[in-house]
């Protein structure tokens, strides 16, 4: 095993200065500005795509407008969506200089805000808030620009009679983490987000159930484990917002009550258990959620599967962005003075596999051979006003325009990987694959 990671760390140490780390942070701050619903700005770089969906609205009128498409479809699914952000202002938190390097601190702000906008609007009273615009099925069949849409897209809501704890207390991790992030660059806003933080957690907290069980048309999409891991989260971030005790006393009962110890899953949209471990361990410095991160990161360097190339492989769907959230995660551990050499390593090795390392990229735009047949709609459009349907989904040709910074799915098991658009499980993007993805770049950029 010394060995192994002596080679292993050797490997990373070669790779180091192989990518423009910056470059693909600016790159993946384009794909998020690519992703944009609503009125554009007049400060967007990404020009093929314009203004859509400007009547998204609530059952009673509600301006809905702004906010994220979901991948490579038109749905606004809240709950990946305010995933995403918190993941963004953690990594802009903690690796702020990363982002300065890349001259990318701006943008980076920009992209959360886009997000938090959105959420602002969909929390229309203390207890009641948008958690999806648009319907799964009949949004996923339709190809064309967001522009073109005519389909009817239904807003759907969590409140009181009808809870989401997970739902609420994502986006109230969202607005806490958000918060901090503007708490010198606009300390207006960062008030504002923080109070709408506390109320939906306080919603979060009060009426349980499970999103996905209100909001009935996610669950073929995003249906939700369990909301017990996103009130601790939650918790967690108001307490890192506000240093208010009363937070983390909060988060730590919840953490017992609801046996989260027992538990270290993969982290991600659905899962938070790790990353309140992380920050637990970072917050309290007690061994016993030291422990917990570092079996986590040890058991992905020397336990966990992976292809013949070195791709820590965890699931299927999404290979590379479940790898990333696993580096993510890891490189917190680092940060935190855990096994920083060991983890930042295996940072750099994983994040090399994605960039090129094994003679192509996955990055769409970036480096050698990237991929362009990705499956994303508006991407695989001409410019208007030529036509886009589904003969653009079924063409052989490359996506049009070149969605910079999308992180594909990535390989199977094997390393096997087509670039096709109709393969959805490996070749399309979505906004929480890039979420961990360029926290981790912002993190190696950084050293």
């Amino acid at each position: 095993m010394n060995v192994f990671l002596l080679i292993l760390g050797g490997l990373a140490a070669c790779h180091a200065a192989s990518y423009n780390y910056s470059q693909v942070i600016e790159y993946s701050l384009l794909f998020y500005e690519a992703q944009r619903s609503g009125k554009l700005p007049s400060d967007q770089k990404v020009t093929w795509r314009k203004d859509s969906a400007l009547n998204d609205k609530g059952q009673n009128g509600e301006d809905l407008t702004g906010g994220y498409y979901d991948a490579g479809d038109y749905v606004k699914f809240g709950f990946p969506m305010a995933y995403t952000a918190t993941v963004l202002s953690w990594g802009v938190i903690d690796f702020e200089q990363g982002y300065t390097k890349a001259n990318s601190l701006e943008d980076a702000r920009k992209a959360i805000k886009w997000a938090t906008d959105y959420f602002l609007k969909c929390h229309v009273s203390e207890n009641e808030f948008y958690g999806q615009v648009g319907e799964g099925n009949l949004d996923h069949n339709w190809w064309g620009r967001p522009e073109d849409m005519t389909m009817e897209r239904p807003a759907y809501k969590i409140d009181a009679q009808n809870p989401g704890s997970d739902l609420a207390g994502e986006t109230a991790a969202a607005l806490a983490a958000a918060s901090i992030v503007f708490k010198s660059a606009d300390s207006s806003y960062s008030d504002t987000l923080l109070t709408h933080a506390k109320q939906l957690y306080n919603f979060a907290d009060t009426y349980r159930g499970k999103y996905s069980e209100s909001i009935t048309d996610a669950q073929q999409f995003y249906s939700s484990y369990g909301y017990e891991d996103d009130l601790v989260w939650g918790a967690i971030w108001l307490y890192k917002a506000t240093n208010d005790e009363s937070y983390l006393t909060k988060a730590k009962q919840l953490y017992e009550e609801f046996e989260l110890g027992d538990y270290n899953g993969y982290f991600s949209w659905d899962q938070k258990i790790t990353g309140v471990e992380v920050l637990l361990a970072q917050l309290t410095k007690e061994q016993a959620h030291i422990d917990k991160i570092t079996d986590y990161c040890d058991g992905m360097i020397n336990d966990q599967a992976r292809t013949p190339k070195g791709l820590v492989f965890i699931e299927q769907w999404g290979s590379l962005r479940m790898a990333s959230n696993a580096v993510y995660l890891c490189l917190e551990a680092a940060q935190a003075g855990i096994n920083p050499t060991q983890y930042r390593n295996f940072a750099t090795e994983q994040i090399g596999y994605m960039l090129g390392d094994t003679g192509r990229s996955y990055v769409v735009g970036f480096g050698t051979n990237p991929p362009s047949h990705e499956s994303h709609r508006s991407s695989s459009c001409p410019l208007a006003p030529a036509t886009c349907d589904w003969n653009n989904y079924n063409s052989a040709d490359p996506n049009p325009q070149v969605l910079y910074g999308a992180l594909v799915g990535g390989p199977g098991q094997d390393d096997d990987y087509q670039d096709v658009r109709s393969d959805y499980i490996h070749n399309e993007v979505a906004d929480d694959y890039n979420a961990c993805f360029q926290g981790a770049l912002a993190a190696l950029n950084q050293l």
